[in-house]
């Protein structure tokens, strides 16, 4: 035989422990992603309000988390906030902390795409005497998510990719299973040389759906200027 019975078992255990690493990983990229969108939304029409104190709030929420680093956010909400008598899960605090961090980010980009609906249209909207969701609805967010969905693609695979930080909060994400199985057996190269394509695997085919979308967008745009 090419392989023993344990050398099978070896591999067995290394792949089974590997593909419950990236289950984790994955959870945690897609509720992440849940909060990154949700608040996004939020911070930018808070951003773009009319009033002054709203606009300061979320103008100190984006720029506190675009000045810290992800990792110190995990290490706080995980390891400080218990001294307060506030206790988060680790699935939780990596959720939490990955969320509001690129939702900073992600309100940015909401909030130009939204900026980015033609002032004609802003103009018809008062002269047709549409209300605000509806407006909202109807008209504005349907021209400014192509502008939109291309960076917040983008920043899905950033983020897949950071959820190797949670691996320092005791979750068993891919990182954190990739160093277990090190401890366990050794072979550091081939380990995270497994590991490696593995986070490739996952972030290669949203790579490509973003870069389709693009290809989409840019020829919808090149068909609207003409």
């Amino acid at each position: 035989m090419l392989f023993d019975a344990a050398t099978l078992d070896t591999a067995r255990f290394v792949a089974r422990q590997l593909a419950n690493g990236a289950l984790v990983t994955l959870e945690i990229t897609f509720f992440a992603q849940l909060v990154v969108v949700v608040m996004s939304f939020v911070i930018a029409l808070m951003r773009l309000s009319h009033w002054r104190a709203v606009r300061w709030i979320a103008t100190v929420y984006v720029e506190i988390l675009r000045g810290i680093s992800a990792l110190v956010l995990l290490f706080y909400l995980f390891f400080i906030l218990p001294l307060f008598g506030i206790t988060l899960a680790p699935m939780v605090t990596g959720i939490l902390g990955l969320g509001l961090t690129f939702s900073a980010y992600g309100s940015e980009i909401v909030r130009s795409a939204l900026s980015n609906v033609a002032l004609g249209q802003r103009d018809a909207i008062k002269a047709l005497d549409f209300g605000r969701v509806t407006a909202f609805r109807r008209i504005i967010l349907p021209q400014a998510l192509p502008f939109m969905l291309p960076p917040m693609g983008n920043q899905l695979v950033e983020l897949l990719k950071t959820t190797s930080l949670v691996s320092l909060i005791t979750l068993s994400d891919l990182t954190f299973s990739g160093g277990q199985l090190i401890t366990t057996l050794g072979q550091q190269t081939l380990i995270w040389s497994i590991v490696l394509v593995c986070y490739f695997l996952m972030a290669w085919p949203l790579s490509w759906l973003v870069r389709r979308y693009e290809r989409r967008v840019t020829h919808w745009r090149r068909g609207v200027a003409l």
